[in-house]
């Protein structure tokens, strides 16, 4: 008879275990390595869409996917579904992520925002009219929102490459100008990407809403009692003719940053699961489904003591950068370049555009708008950073890798012009994280040698 471990290896494996686990965990959650995941997806997409098989690429993201019941039916492509309802939970996080900014962050003081703010509006305006000035014909302009985004995923991830010389207010700085950048092409898809408006759906939407804040209003803090009205909300705004996706927005501002209010405190209850598991387990009628009641005692008492905007971004985040944006990435990235005419014509200025608009006018306008402010004595920089920092900066935010392509994807029906526009993404994106990889290196290196000076 096989006999199970003993008492003594059992404690060292379970330590073991522990520590792994924990080293997975703390791996899903660095930046950079979703960053390199992100990266790859794109690598292989490219190399899909350009090799022997590449007619495999486009006929398996439309292959047709349907969900119904009884008559009602929903088909669309493998395409949509990834951009159009998994990309809703990477709005989601995005939605929570500026819900947090603005009740605790960097968002939440108007003195503290205002720099980053002026510098990602800079950021916004500079790369359209750069884009604009390559592409003002009709047909074209109509993508002048492309090169407006900024990569979050990818750009603190070149940043967390650079190690910890960096100082902590350049990497706030970087998220508060990346998730402004966020709203805003949040506003402009909402606005300018979206169709002819139909009000039967905003009723359906209006229907997910009024249950969120039911539900709320209930003190349920349950993540899946949200998903039916979270499905109405998507739903809706599907039928209105707004992107879908916006509805993870919603749901995101929407979600409370304090705890749920419960009649006793997380902390009381979870110690009064807990000695009732003990005297459970040591009683000597005790049986396994006597104990399941303290467990989830527990386990309601742990969901309650963080805020529901912290809890499920916490939940969703290891989903949406190890899930949903290298499908995104794999999906979309994928540009045949045998199909792309650069022997001048609108492909080639739609290409020149965009990438000059994110490398070149990214850092223009983000540096520039900062110095005006500055130079104004309308703001100042924060404590720990100066220009050359502020420079890395406006280079990392010329990276739109995601929100980029998705905003193309929106502006152009024609293959050739949106193939030219992801292109055009791409190879900004590389030049973008390779010039400030490198001029960050320089300046890590320059403070490690004068840590008391200025980098």
């Amino acid at each position: 008879m096989t006999q199970g471990p003993s008492s003594k290896a059992l404690p060292a494996a379970q330590r073991f275990a522990d520590k792994a686990f924990s080293a997975f965990e703390k791996f899903l959650h660095i930046e950079a390595i979703s960053g390199v995941v992100l990266l790859l997806a794109a690598a292989a997409a490219l190399i899909w869409a350009n090799s022997s098989h590449a007619s495999s690429y486009e006929h398996f993201w439309h292959l047709p996917l349907a969900f119904s019941l009884g008559d009602f039916s929903l088909s669309y492509s493998l395409h949509f579904w990834i951009n159009d309802a998994l990309m809703t939970v990477f709005f989601l996080v995005v939605g929570m992520e500026i819900r947090r900014e603005i009740h605790e962050g960097a968002l939440s003081n108007l003195k503290l925002a205002a720099l980053p703010m002026v510098a990602a509006l800079g950021g916004v305006m500079v790369p359209a009219m750069i884009y604009l000035a390559f592409n003002h014909a009709d047909g074209v302009r109509q993508g002048w929102a492309v090169p407006t985004a900024t990569d979050i995923a990818f750009a603190v991830g070149v940043l967390a490459l650079l190690g910890r010389s960096v100082p902590g207010s350049v990497r706030i700085f970087l998220l508060a100008l990346a998730i402004i950048d966020d709203i805003v092409a949040v506003l402009i898809i909402a606005l300018f990407y979206s169709g002819g408006l139909d009000p039967t759906g905003f009723l359906i939407a209006a229907a997910g809403v009024l249950l969120v804040l039911g539900l709320q209003w209930l003190g349920i803090g349950a993540a899946y009692a949200y998903l039916l009205p979270g499905a109405l909300l998507w739903f809706g705004l599907l039928k209105t003719g707004a992107h879908p996706t916006l509805a993870g927005v919603v749901l995101g501002l929407m979600t409370p940053v304090r705890p749920v209010k419960v009649i006793e405190a997380p902390l009381e209850l979870a110690a009064q699961a807990i000695n009732d598991f003990i005297a459970r387990e040591q009683s000597t009628q005790g049986h396994g489904a006597e104990l399941m009641a303290p467990v989830r005692q527990l386990r309601h008492a742990q969901r309650e003591l963080l805020p529901p905007v912290m809890r499920v971004q916490m939940a969703l985040h290891p989903w949406v950068a190890f899930l949903v944006m290298p499908l995104f990435a794999l999906a979309n990235a994928g540009v045949n370049l045998e199909g792309i005419s650069l022997e001048g014509g609108s492909s080639l200025m739609v290409l020149t555009g965009v990438a000059t608009a994110l490398v070149l006018g990214k850092p223009i306008g983000a540096f520039g708008c900062s110095w005006l402010m500055v130079r104004l004595g309308w703001g100042s920089l924060p404590p720990g950073m100066n220009w050359a920092w502020m420079g890395l900066i406006g280079c990392l935010a010329g990276i739109g890798f995601t929100m980029s392509i998705f905003i193309a994807n929106l502006a152009f029906a024609d293959a050739e012009l949106l193939a030219a526009a992801k292109l055009g993404v791409l190879l900004a994106s590389v030049i973008a994280g390779c010039i400030g990889l490198a001029f960050g290196a320089c300046l890590v290196r320059r403070s490690r040698a004068n840590p008391d000076g200025d980098a």
